[in-house]
């Protein structure tokens, strides 16, 4: 969750510095000095964002005292109070890693659970590779939790290294479109087999389950790589914390393309997956609502598939979109809290597809069940016609 950010001004000092990517590496001295001095400073604009707002400012740290022989990440300093009450409030740093504790209390144990259950007894092998490879997802999500939930308690001041942020960055990206896509993969699977149970039947299901599951990681890598290759944290001299993923230079030449990048995997791992279990979830209503058997169990873990994507994909999912076309559009955004605030409810999904798996095996049953009553129905009645 980041704030895209306006970079006006960045300060190119008489000490050591290194340009990479484009951007000032600010040089650390050895005895823990921290950039907070700007003497003798030749200043160059250049144009960026802040969510929609008009002024940050970059430092490159001076200190000719000491010697310079680690790196640290980019001073930015934030002329925006609402950012800054954001990020020294209580909703960041109390409010929202309580909630990614909670989830973390919850969701670890259920999914290692799910995955214990389906190593030892499912039987239908299909269903368990789809199902392990959603339960995989969350668990990496779950705990990268750990990290963001440090992150936040310390005052929403980052001290894992870049390395580490970016892997708890793109964790979060690859499980949101990679969940996403597998849940509307799990509502196509339950499509046909309850509209078009004849064509369910002969399809090669594990060879289907086996590939949709690499396309399903191949959905996590294309989610994650841009977020290993970009500089995630960023230090910020008024507030002396350094930040992971809350300020991005979005108009920069190095994280210029995310714009369009998250734009399109909005549209094609969220978006299409709404509609795909919306018209899924509709034809499979009309058709079990018009068989004389009860099939509630079956209506239930349907209804739970949908309720999971449109609780914690669709708030999220739109705001993340809307954020990006503002900024595409007139580089404005005012909805940074809101988003960190719906993303808590995404991370709610780790807690409950767990439930998601146990609701389909009992419909599974159910199904099994129904059909074994066919069959000794039909059984007895042609031993009473021969009679």
């Amino acid at each position: 969750m980041f704030t895209p950010y306006m970079l006006t001004q960045i300060s190119v000092l008489s000490t050591p510095y290194i340009l990479k990517m484009g951007l000032v590496l600010q040089l650390q001295p050895l005895k823990g000095c921290k950039p907070s001095s700007y003497k003798n400073a030749t200043v160059h604009n250049v144009k960026t964002f802040l969510h929609g707002l008009q002024s940050v400012t970059a430092f490159s740290h001076s200190d000719n005292s000491a010697s310079f022989l680690t790196y640290s990440p980019p001073a930015l300093n934030l002329l925006n109070n609402s950012t800054v009450r954001y990020l020294g409030g209580s909703l960041s740093t109390r409010v929202i890693p309580i909630i990614y504790m909670l989830v973390v209390t919850v969701g670890i144990p259920a999914n290692v659970s799910i995955l214990c259950l389906l190593v030892t007894k499912i039987r239908k092998v299909s269903s368990a590779i789809l199902y392990c490879s959603l339960a995989v997802s969350d668990l990496f999500l779950l705990l990268s939790l750990f990290f963001k939930a440090h992150y936040h308690f310390h005052g929403n001041h980052w001290v894992l290294g870049e390395t580490a942020c970016r892997v708890v960055t793109a964790c979060f990206y690859g499980n949101l479109y990679c969940s996403a896509t597998a849940l509307a993969c799990i509502s196509i699977e339950r499509h046909l087999a309850v509209v078009y149970p004849f064509l369910y039947k002969s399809m090669p299901k594990r060879m289907c389950a086996a590939w949709v599951s690499l396309a399903l990681w191949g959905v996590f890598g294309v989610a994650i790589i841009p977020e290993l290759i970009i500089q995630q944290s960023y230090w910020l001299p008024q507030l002396n914390r350094t930040t992971c993923h809350d300020v991005l230079p979005l108009d920069h030449s190095s994280h210029m393309f995310l714009l369009y990048y998250h734009l399109i995997l909005i549209v094609f791992f969220l978006v299409v997956p709404l509609v795909v279990i919306a018209v899924c979830f509709a034809r499979i209503i009309n058709k079990l609502t018009r068989s004389h058997f009860d099939w509630v169990t079956y209506i239930k873990a349907s209804t739970l598939v949908f309720s999971i994507f449109l609780v914690c994909f669709v708030p999220p999912g739109v705001l993340h979109f809307v954020h990006y076309v503002q900024l595409f559009v007139d580089g404005t955004e005012t909805l940074y809290v809101y988003f960190n605030v719906a993303v808590c409810l995404c991370y709610v999904h780790t807690c409950l597809d767990p439930f998601l798996f146990l609701f389909m095996s009992k419909a599974a049953q159910s199904r099994f069940h129904f059909k074994t009553f066919k069959r000794k129905t039909l059984s007895s009645v042609l031993l009473t016609s021969n009679t």
